[in-house]
């Protein structure tokens, strides 16, 4: 088969890369003519360097594989095209429309969004009924996980079909219901959201709760220095899509200091400031907290964290083992949030939660019916 990607960024080169690796011919297509010979000099240079490492036994072979296109009309042979383009919904719709006119009738086309509806995507096409969602984390070759979403119009089988085909390629595929965020950026919403609320009220400074969620919560990076490495120019665009997508649910509510940095072109690491000024004489920010005060942010974020979970599995946007798996293999949590919950206790979270409740009354902080109900119940999740 075929593969054709349409959007020769990182996300979409990355994507090339897997499928050619995986054995097929690939057509990487983009309307830049610019950006495709820039994805084709990082292709060379990546698997040249996979070849000298050892990762690899030919570099030249794989990239033989791949062709570069700046038009459409060459996806036409694709048995499957995965579009990895701009995320802003009339452009997907648009180029969906533009592909669909191509190709035959039995190529799957698919979509890489990270949070929008696949199901508007598909009710552009002609065809609904093979489109899906195919989910890949950045860096595609390295990360594991992907999200497979099929739209309310989807075929069955192809649900199945796709699974398959991902296994095939080495990956990890979760299976996600339609709604806002899928499973991963849903789930991790808290993890950014309620950090910069608990800096936002002068709990603790950035360092310090980065501190806390690496050394007492086990996860790799902390909320402030992750929103940083990803780019507030995705991060942040992520939760106000999500927020509007959930018709405004105050869960999600972006923040202004996190728009702010948007505004100013403080991207992060990418643009050398962010949340952290990333100049060699920037000075170190404080990280020191007392014990009380990180256990007191650490449990916040975490409850928050949790309750998240739950309500996805409540609400049955995906199984256990899907959701437990995607936050391990898509955003390398320490441990699956609904295990976290068992070890930690459901009372004990939702203890947290009617804590902060109490002090705010604000919708924000509501538990889910299902963490209630196995708190009560002194049941596991796992």
């Amino acid at each position: 088969m075929i593969v054709g990607v349409v959007g020769s960024g990182a996300m979409g080169t990355g994507i090339a890369q897997v499928a050619a690796m995986a054995g097929h011919e690939v057509i990487l297509s983009d309307q830049s003519e610019i950006a495709l010979d820039k994805a084709k000099k990082n292709l060379q240079a990546t698997l040249g360097k996979l070849q000298e490492k050892g990762k690899l036994a030919r570099a030249d072979e794989v990239l033989n594989r791949i062709s570069y296109s700046d038009n459409p009309e060459n996806l036409k042979k694709c048995g499957l095209v995965i579009e990895a383009i701009i995320e802003t919904l009339e452009a997907k719709q648009n180029i969906f429309k533009t592909i669909e006119d191509v190709v035959s009738e039995t190529c799957i086309l698919a979509s890489n969004t990270s949070s929008l509806s696949i199901t508007s995507i598909a009710a552009a096409c002609k065809r609904p009924g093979r489109v899906i969602g195919l989910h890949f984390f950045n860096p595609a070759p390295v990360m594991a996980l992907v999200e497979i979403i099929p739209a309310i119009q989807t075929d069955a089988a192809l649900v199945t079909e796709a699974k398959e085909l991902m296994n095939k390629w080495g990956k990890v595929a979760v299976i996600a219901n339609d709604t806002p965020g899928f499973i991963v950026n849903r789930l991790a919403r808290p993890f950014y959201g309620e950090a910069i609320r608990i800096y936002e009220e002068g709990i603790a400074g950035m360092a310090a709760i980065d501190r806390v969620m690496t050394e007492m919560g086990g996860f790799k990076m902390g909320p402030f220095a992750l929103m940083d490495y990803i780019g507030h120019d995705v991060n942040y665009v992520v939760t106000e899509t999500v927020f509007k997508s959930f018709f405004y649910d105050q869960r999600y509510k972006p923040s202004f200091s996190q728009k702010r940095l948007l505004e100013a072109g403080w991207l992060g690491r990418k643009s050398g400031k962010g949340f952290y000024d990333y100049a060699p004489d920037a000075p170190t920010p404080d990280a020191t907290l007392d014990m009380d005060t990180a256990k007191r942010v650490h449990d916040r974020i975490l409850a928050m964290l949790i309750n998240e979970a739950v309500d996805a599995l409540y609400l049955r946007v995906a199984s256990v083992a899907d959701l437990e798996t995607a936050m391990t293999k898509g955003v390398n949590y320490p441990k699956g949030l609904l295990r976290w919950c068992d070890e930690w206790g459901a009372a004990n979270c939702l203890a947290v939660l009617d804590s902060l409740y109490e002090e705010y009354h604000e919708d924000r902080y509501r538990s889910s019916p299902l963490l209630r109900k196995h708190a009560l119940e002194n049941k596991n999740f796992v």
